[in-house]
């Protein structure tokens, strides 16, 4: 369960102020509608909607709408920007102001579906419409909010009996803070894996903004477990590594009083750091510091955020039960995966392993004393792992007092090297075969499936997986890679609505770093 506690925030002025020095530049583009559309039901494809063109955009100029009137535009791809229009009467001067509705949509469903109909726990504010009344006409309406969307909706709730309007000029002027000049073209033989990598690509820059936002339609936030996977992109894409620096100071500059990292941060109107703390993602701070240095070898910001970087293994392992083995009860949460059933303890004692690992190297790096305590902490921590958590008879590690086996623990036991590289092959290779129950549900965990078996050494079936999940989410429409996505069970939304999952999200950009890291 998700623990929120007050926490006493201590910050750090010194980092913070080295964070908002590393503000990024912004790329913009001005994009206009490719189509006109309907929205029409089958239930034969995702959601039970698919698009039909009427007409092109540019003819949008030969119509007009009164009272009850709609038109869907499709912006032909994924959008993060500033919508403005210009709109004209047509017929006698406005007698009244035209009462106008906006709905932007990543995905043709909401267009289709209304709003008012939604029932999900997460708060409905989220879902993209603007409801106004607009005085004087002729104008520019300029919207101040931005949008994530492919999808507009347009619907003249009134005007009067004496005029219509029409829309002109309809432009989306897109941010990012991701230079796509610095990207080389993969040129792959493949054509799925070359799409893959570009819709991938893609999913990033959306994503890149002030911070590496989880979701520009949804949270908008900088998450600790997004963020590491976008770094790891980054790094093969973008190269904006100062982006990844700012976002480690900005964490760093609001720990709690004991020194733990939030797992994620609101920037504006001022830094807060959320108070939800997750035992996995305050862990991968230190592991998102570690994959910072490999790529840029900047040894002044991992002098800077060793200390807070070495906490956060420090405060995990204060979570140790006499057996060596992280406790599993009411008083913590790990996020691992969006699974109802799935037990957390043994895939964060896999996490913790694969964090102490990094930090013994930063700790070499930076000389620090705590090098030969962390090197003899693993060694005992691995050693209960075995003893505790390793089910012979049914060769998988198990997890909490039902000895629960799932994917994700299997998965997280081999990136931390718990068994030796045959063995951690064989473990993949009887998951793969015996499928437990508990599977996956994110493209977060799939990317760690996949790097799992490059990992031990199955290469084609890594390629095999990465290609039978990002490209069927291609296949479903696709033009950046969704929050969710389970193939079994493609309404999936673990807020009661599919309506209200973010199609455009950063955890699943990672197909183009394990492209192009493992040359596949």
């Amino acid at each position: 369960m998700m623990q929120k506690t007050e926490q006493t925030i201590v910050r750090n002025e010194e980092f913070i102020t080295k964070a908002e020095e590393l503000m990024p530049q912004f790329f913009e583009k001005k994009v206009q509608p490719k189509h006109i559309i309907d929205v029409i039901p089958n239930s034969t494809v995702i959601h039970g909607w698919e698009v039909n063109n009427i007409d092109a955009a540019d003819n949008m100029t030969n119509h007009n709408y009164g009272k009850g009137d709609t038109v869907v535009l499709d912006f032909g791809t994924h959008l993060v920007g500033y919508l403005s229009m210009n709109i004209k009467p047509i017929g006698s001067p406005p007698d009244a102001p035209l009462h106008l509705k906006l709905t932007f949509g990543e995905m043709p469903v909401e267009m289709a579906e209304p709003f008012s109909e939604y029932d999900g726990w997460l708060s409905s504010s989220w879902l993209q419409e603007e409801v106004m009344h607009i005085d004087v006409i002729p104008t520019k309406l300029e919207l101040p909010r931005r949008y994530s969307f492919r999808y507009l909706k347009i619907e003249v709730l009134n005007t009067s009996p004496k005029y219509r309007v029409s829309f002109e000029n309809i432009t989306c002027n897109t941010v990012t803070s991701a230079d796509v000049s610095k990207v080389k073209k993969l040129n792959h033989e493949d054509s799925l894996i070359e799409k893959v990598d570009q819709v991938s690509i893609k999913t990033l820059e959306d994503c890149m903004q002030e911070v590496f936002e989880d979701g520009p339609k949804r949270d908008r936030r900088l998450w600790l477990g997004d963020l590491r996977l976008q770094a790891l992109a980054n790094y093969e894409t973008f190269e904006t590594n100062d982006l990844v620096k700012r976002c480690l100071y900005l964490f760093a500059g609001v720990p709690e009083e004991k020194g733990k990292v939030a797992a994620n941060l609101f920037i504006a109107p001022s830094l807060i750091a959320d108070d939800t703390y997750l035992f996995d993602y305050s862990l991968l701070f230190t592991t998102t510091l570690f994959d910072y240095y490999e790529a840029t070898k900047d040894i002044e910001t991992l002098n800077d955020l060793w200390p807070l970087a070495y906490k956060q293994v420090e405060l995990a392992l204060e979570r140790l039960d006499e057996n060596g083995i992280v406790k599993d009860d009411e008083t913590w949460w790990s996020f691992i995966d969006w699974h109802e059933k799935l037990n957390k303890q043994a895939p964060s004692q896999a996490i913790l392993i694969y964090t102490m690992r990094r930090a013994i190297q930063l700790a070499k790096i930076v000389n620090s004393d705590k090098s030969d305590f962390l090197t003899e902490k693993l060694q005992d921590v691995i050693k209960a792992t075995i003893s505790h958590l390793w089910d012979k008879d049914q060769g998988f590690f198990v997890s909490g007092e039902n000895r629960q086996v799932s994917w994700a623990t299997q998965i997280w036991m081999v990136h931390a090297e718990v068994l030796n590289s045959e063995n951690n092959r064989k473990l993949m290779n009887h998951l793969l075969t015996t499928k437990p129950e508990i599977g996956l549900t994110t493209p977060y965990m799939y990317h760690y499936l996949v790097e799992a078996l490059l990992l031990v050494g199955e290469r084609n079936q890594a390629i095999s997986q990465l290609k039978a999940y990002w490209g069927e989410m291609i296949k479903d429409g696709a033009d950046t890679f969704w929050e969710l996505y389970d193939p079994e069970n493609k309404d999936f939304s673990p807020y009661g609505s599919y309506l209200i999952n973010s199609y455009c999200h950063a955890w699943s950009c990672t197909p183009t770093y394990l492209i192009r890291k493992y040359d596949l």
